[in-house]
């Protein structure tokens, strides 16, 4: 698993969950050699990996020869790639005789006039064993996102994490079980790829036979010398390593790290062993830089694998029934708008409405206040008028009264106060007994209740209390 660098704040990848029980071994030359995938490595890898992690995994098929072949176009290079890939196209059948179509084709570019083309020869097996393994899982597919060449991703990798003089030669060897790769920079730039050698850990006796391919393809490549060795692949071994000082004693021999990949989580064995793998994770990393842009390397995907990974694939039988498809698409389209006017329209008839009605419990609520003040009003006026009755009885009494009190000036009120059976009591004083019977005698509704002696301020005087019953305020008098 490599983590994208976009997604952190440096561009360093990690590799986790590599197990030692998952072995790799032989990934690079094996890719090219079978036709077919054996099921037991299928149900293997279905084992080892759970459905729920490769829900999401996007898969990369990492190729070498004889899967693929590589052209070098020396000439005019296009601005617009997929000319500058129909010239190079042309230049292999010219030169090789080789029908290549625009989709399984790819180049970098080496200086102003130089391209490094890479295009498949032979059916993938990398390929088809992922398919085989998404059948094995019961899905259709597993998403493919790019077929890569391994010798032009690692090439791409040592130039970026080493820097060399302008003039120096490097040799990066991938040494793996049955083949080994010789790939030859100048500076930092790649200048040759050799044929895979058919010797491995497995069977190499003698450093001798290895030498003496490595020296041929120096011969083949114009590549006079070696400043620098990177050993990658399962052998690093001290033998190995003397064999070169032996044979290019100005050589720098080292072992190709991995230093901007986060490996804490493996072993210490599997860290030791991490270039053993270097062919895909260099590739790995090479995808990674080319999802943000940072570098474009060889990146391809045949048609057909395309076809096979779209939801859904067209073939003669759906060409037919695209016309009806159109019409169907055109008359439900058009239903749609149809409706859609309908449905504006009565929307705002709706609103128009909604708009109506809220005017009209408007109204309705100002006319319920009017109501209830003209209700107010109707109630205010009846206790008006019956005030107004009050007023002329007690306008009788009280004037009754005066009237009573100015002739006799012996008699006055000191209190007065009403009951709620309507009558009023009375009190007071009189400076003689006769006028208070006399006042009683007046109307036949005062009740004289209380006479008492009290003196005020040594006059001789009589205290009163007396109730006056207002609705018979207007009687006869009374008569003896």
């Amino acid at each position: 698993e490599f983590n994208d660098p976009m997604a952190s704040q440096s561009d360093s990848q990690s590799l986790k969950g590599m197990d030692a029980d998952f072995n790799l071994e032989g990934i690079e030359e094996g890719a090219g050699k079978l036709a077919s995938v054996d099921k037991n490595d299928v149900s293997f890898a279905a084992n080892y990996f759970g459905t729920e992690e490769l829900k999401k995994a996007e898969f990369i098929s990492v190729v070498t020869d004889p899967v693929v072949n590589h052209h070098i176009f020396t000439g005019h290079i296009n601005t617009n790639k997929q000319k500058t890939i129909n010239a190079i196209i042309g230049d292999i059948a010219k030169q090789k005789n080789i029908t290549v179509t625009p989709d399984t084709i790819d180049y970098i570019q080496i200086d102003e006039n130089t391209l490094h083309s890479v295009f498949l020869r032979e059916d993938n097996s990398s390929v088809n064993f992922i398919n085989s393994w998404a059948a094995h899982n019961g899905k259709k597919y597993y998403k493919i996102a790019s077929i890569k060449n391994s010798e032009t991703a690692l090439a791409h990798y040592v130039t970026k994490t080493n820097k060399f003089f302008d003039d120096d030669y490097t040799l990066i060897i991938n040494t793996g079980h049955e083949s080994s790769k010789l790939i030859f920079l100048k500076g930092n730039k790649l200048i040759h790829i050799g044929s895979s050698l058919e010797i491995g850990t497995h069977n190499i006796h003698t450093y001798d036979v290895y030498f003496s391919k490595i020296l041929l393809e120096m011969e083949n490549g114009n590549i006079p010398r070696l400043d620098n060795v990177l050993l990658a692949g399962e052998d690093k071994s001290e033998n190995l390593v003397l064999s070169f000082y032996g044979t290019f004693p100005e050589a720098n021999v080292t072992e190709l790290k991995f230093n901007d990949v986060d490996i804490t989580s493996l072993s210490e064995e599997q860290q030791e062993n991490l270039s053993a793998f270097a062919f895909p994770i260099a590739a790995g990393i090479e995808f990674i830089e080319e999802k943000g842009s940072k570098h474009s390397g060889i990146n391809f995907l045949p048609k057909y694998i395309v076809e096979n990974q779209k939801m859904i694939q067209f073939g003669w039988h759906s060409m037919v029934v695209l016309p009806l498809l159109f019409a169907a698409t055109f008359f439900f389209t058009f239903e749609i708008l149809d409706n859609s006017k309908q449905i504006a329209e009565q929307t705002n008839e709706i609103n128009r409405l909604k708009l109506l009605k809220a005017q009209n419990e408007l109204i309705i609520s100002e006319m319920d206040q009017l109501s209830a003040k003209i209700s107010r009003f109707d109630e205010t006026q009846a206790i008006l008028d019956s005030a107004t009755a009050g007023t002329e009885v007690w306008g009788n009494m009280l004037t009754g009264v005066s009237d009573f009190m100015e002739r006799r000036r012996n008699f006055w009120i000191s209190g007065l106060e009403t009951n709620i059976d309507r009558t009023v009591s009375i009190k007071g004083y009189a400076l003689n007994r006769n006028v208070l019977t006399e006042f009683a005698d007046v109307n036949n509704s005062s009740l004289l209740n209380t006479i008492s002696y009290e003196p005020l301020r040594d006059e001789k005087t009589y205290s009163y209390s007396l109730k006056f019953n207002l609705i018979n305020s207007g009687a006869p008098r009374n008569e003896p």
